[in-house]
């Protein structure tokens, strides 16, 4: 599709189904209640077979259409929006998870002594080749630095090889245990053997040595071999796994995509739930707000409990300025799902905007409840201190201005925001124990940033 970008030169390798070239924390993050609860039910299974806690380990949607998925230390797989959007069944993104955990499990984002050793050879060498072109011979330098370069690609590739080859064992391994065919993950790696060809990654002999990864054709006729063998080869994909993944799918593509290559793939002739949910986010985003309430109605027809239609519903309600009538579908997704914080973060900024004081105290239990349930959601603590400064409760407004500001990496600001909730709040209280937590975070990460400078 003309969204996706596959680059296949040799470097780009260093990402697929491996490490990301770029952190993760420099990514943008995709956080959507309904994709994160079905990515979380297709690895669950996997987490448990690979020795984990479900509730340990974190699958995490990246906004990147790259075919990716990667992980970069602790317990967390990234995918990729683009590997989603590639993908046709969640059998094959389970294939991608089951690896991702592979190198989960073998602590490869964390101990990388060949990614260690490769840089020193880099280093070194383009130290020596400075010295040469000082010294008078551009060109010697030129070959000290490119060959220095060749040593340290060699070290690091030969090592992630080895990485992807124990990967790929350990996903087949954690597939079987789950009892989930592999034939998803078959399938996979021929789309991206097939996007090889496409972008023009032609393998020579030798060519190998080039890629962080064995060559895909290898590592198609090794674990096929191996998944062929399993009793669960022949075992059918999950009908209803399978039903929420188009779902998500067509969703995600709809917020992401060109709103013109969304209405191309989902014209209004189709009526599935599927096209009625791209083409809604797509007219949401085109501010097209009646055209998107359509669509968002013909969905619900279909399923009036829905908590992910309600959801969408209330946004759009919302978003078009009319709070007071976003309330009731947001109030009756978030009990649907049992106060999921995304949902629940939603409702509370709806009743917030109201600019209604008899709503107060529900947004602000609705607020408290979703940061205990989720800490990590900066515009949930936003919301919270919105509440608590309308209601003159300014050193929780503080507190929960601080949270927010650690959450975007605005340390001078969460520290001044800590030292004014601790002077307002009971000394030794659980509020003013956080308080001095957060400017402890701060005091050392400013100091921290100050040192690197």
């Amino acid at each position: 599709m003309p969204l996706l970008r596959f680059t296949a030169l040799a470097l780009s390798f260093l990402a697929l189904f491996g490490w990301s070239a770029t952190p993760a924390a420099a990514q943008s993050i995709l956080r959507d209640a309904e994709t994160e609860s079905l990515l979380h039910d297709m690895a669950a299974p996997l987490i448990e077979a690979a020795g984990l806690q479900p509730a340990n380990v974190d699958i995490v949607l990246v906004n990147d259409m790259n075919v990716n998925a990667f992980v970069a230390g602790g317990q967390a797989v990234y995918v990729n929006a683009g590997l989603i959007n590639e993908a046709d069944t969640a059998a094959e993104v389970q294939g991608v998870i089951a690896h991702e955990l592979g190198h989960v499990t073998g602590g490869h984002a964390v101990l990388q002594p060949g990614a260690k050793m490769a840089g020193h050879i880099s280093i070194l060498s383009l130290l020596l080749g400075a010295a040469a072109a000082v010294a008078g011979s551009a060109e010697a330098g030129m070959g000290v630095m490119m060959a220095g370069q060749q040593a340290a690609m060699g070290n690091y590739l030969a090592y992630t090889r080895s990485q992807e080859a124990s990967a790929d064992a350990a996903g087949a391994d954690y597939l079987s245990k789950a009892g989930i065919s592999g034939r998803g993950s078959v399938e996979f790696f021929k789309k991206l053997q097939n996007l090889e060809l496409r972008h023009g990654y032609m393998p020579q002999d030798g060519d190998e040595f080039y890629s962080t990864h064995p060559l895909t054709g290898d590592r198609i006729q090794t674990l096929q071999d191996t998944y062929q063998k399993d009793p669960a080869w022949a075992k059918p994909d999950d009908p209803a796994l399978q039903k929420r993944f188009v779902r998500m799918k067509a969703k995600l593509f709809g917020y992401l995509a060109e709103p013109r290559l969304v209405f191309q793939k989902f014209p209004p002739s189709d009526t599935s739930i599927p096209a009625h949910y791209a083409r809604a986010y797509a007219y949401h985003r085109e501010s097209e707000f009646d055209k998107a309430k359509a669509e968002v109605a013909a969905l619900i027809a279909e399923d009036p409990h829905d908590p992910y239609f309600l959801e969408m519903q209330g946004q759009i309600l919302l978003e078009s300025g009319r709070p007071r009538d976003a309330l009731a579908p947001l109030r009756e997704a978030t009990q649907e799902t049992g106060n999921q914080p995304l949902i629940a973060t939603l409702f509370g900024h709806a009743l917030i905007a109201t600019e209604d004081p008899a709503f107060h105290d529900e947004a602000r239990e609705v607020l408290k409840a979703a940061v205990v349930r989720d800490r990590d959601n900066p515009f949930a603590w936003y919301q919270l201190g919105m509440i608590y400064a309308q209601d003159n409760d300014m050193p929780r407004a503080y507190l929960a201005s601080a949270e927010q500001q650690v959450l975007s990496g605005r340390m001078s600001e969460a520290l001044r925001s800590a030292q004014a909730a601790e002077a307002g709040l009971p000394q030794y209280s659980a509020d003013w124990l956080r308080a001095q937590d957060i400017e402890m975070q701060a005091r050392a990460e400013l100091e921290q940033g100050s040192k690197r400078r």
